[in-house]
């Protein structure tokens, strides 16, 4: 092409001819700021009459996106819409936290200060790329001592080589769809004119693996949890409940019918910006009643019976509305979920069991599978949203093995075929 001085202008991108007659377009669009290689968009045109058309037209779009890249709407960084994002994001408080401990920790580190403009499919397959290979980033590149604790100090066996640990297949997930919000803000807003988000390849769906402890561990824990009974009482109540520990420390004694053999799980304890215990709805913001067993029953009377107990010898009474779980004679304050999680995990660590406290709602839910305990119901007591859906993906290799169960025992009860 030439210019108006007579000088030919050099053409942007190019089209290439392959040996099967297919036409390759590829365009530059600068450099990849994860990876720091040459980036390039390219698409192949099959072979045919039309092939020089359809490349043209490729060459052409491809050309707009890197012109659009390199002039945008605004010239915010990623941060900067971030941060713009979280003040006008409408979830609750334990959500946000947990969306700003994965920005801060993965997002900002690699992305942020990269113009909003110049965010592309690639640049995120790049990252999660990264966070495959390592979650501290090092791209399996770092050779360094991981010191236990920060300043001079003499290094035990606890200062150890750096190992590089994939990023969980579920919180990259989870990081992908948290950007995606964001930009989808940002077009709306009319900072980018598309969602790199939506071109991208998106991180796999996570196969659900649960790890219930097995029926001896399950009894192990129990047993070793009675040597303090109100601690007892918890991880009983977990096991039989399947309830989160975040319900279960929200539980208090106005919820609980003795009479009725129910209880009803209304809330959840959450710790908020200032570190502080609040309180809100359950996970799927709704109340639900689980109904007790007899020896379950049983235990709460007891816990019931201890916690009277312990307001009468200080001249207290034990509120209404108390915790059922609580450090406090009244009631007054719950349980901390953290700390429940912490002393489970130690508990569990002295007896030689890996496993943790949430693996006791698996084993609830598991084991009321086997016992041939419909979906639905099952479902109902753990609180998952979805009718059953997300009974059915989690704990899909328990229904197949019930299932096979069931076909065992129909099979027993046929009468016998004639020879």
């Amino acid at each position: 092409m030439a210019t108006a001085n007579g000088r030919a202008k050099r053409q942007r991108g190019e089209i290439e001819e392959l040996p099967s007659g297919s036409l390759r377009v590829k365009v530059y669009a600068g450099i990849d700021p994860i990876t720091k290689k040459r980036h390039y968009l390219t698409e192949t045109i099959p072979a045919g009459p039309t092939a020089r058309k359809e490349a043209e037209k490729a060459r052409t779009r491809f050309l707009a996106q890197v012109d659009d890249r390199r002039n945008p709407r605004t010239r915010a960084t990623v941060d900067q819409l971030l941060d713009r994002w979280l003040e006008v994001l409408d979830v609750e408080t334990s959500t946000r936290q947990g969306y700003v401990k994965k920005l801060n920790k993965h997002v900002r580190p690699l992305l942020g200060k990269l113009p909003v403009g110049r965010l592309d499919a690639e640049t995120l397959e790049s990252f999660y790329a990264v966070l495959r290979k390592c979650r501290d980033h090092c791209g399996g590149a770092r050779k360094a001592i991981e010191h236990r604790k920060a300043g001079p100090h003499d290094c035990t066996d606890k200062c150890r080589p750096h190992e590089c640990k994939p990023l969980a297949p579920a919180s990259i997930r989870q990081i992908h769809w948290i950007l995606s919000g964001a930009l989808n803000r940002a077009v709306r807003w009319r900072w980018i004119a598309v969602n790199p988000a939506d071109q991208a390849e998106k991180p796999g769906m996570p196969q659900p693996n649960p790890h219930p402890p097995t029926a001896p561990e399950a009894a192990l824990l129990v047993t070793q949890a009675w040597k303090e009974p109100d601690w007892g009482a918890f991880v009983w109540l977990a096991m039989t409940t399947g309830a989160r520990r975040s319900e279960l420390c929200a539980l208090r004694w106005s919820a609980v019918d003795l009479d009725a053999a129910v209880l009803t799980l209304r809330s959840a304890l959450y710790v908020d910006d200032a570190g502080k215990l609040r309180e809100k709805d359950t996970k799927t913001h709704q109340q639900r009643r689980v109904a007790l067993d007899a020896e379950t029953v049983e235990v709460l009377r007891d816990q019931l019976a201890r916690s009277e107990d312990r307001a009468s010898a200080l001249a207290l009474s034990l509120r209404g509305d108390g915790y059922v779980f609580s450090p406090d004679p009244d009631g007054d304050t719950p349980l901390t979920p953290d700390t429940a999680t912490q002393r489970f995990s130690r508990m569990a660590a002295r007896l030689g069991i890996a496993t943790n406290l949430h693996a006791l709602r698996h084993h609830s839910a598991t084991e009321l599978i086997a016992a041939g305990v419909d979906v639905r119901t099952v479902a109902g007591r753990l609180g998952h949203g979805g009718g059953g859906a997300t009974t059915l993906r989690v704990y899909a290799a328990w229904l197949s093995e019930s299932d096979q169960r069931a076909a065992t025992t129909l099979a027993a009860r046929m009468p016998s075929r004639p020879r």
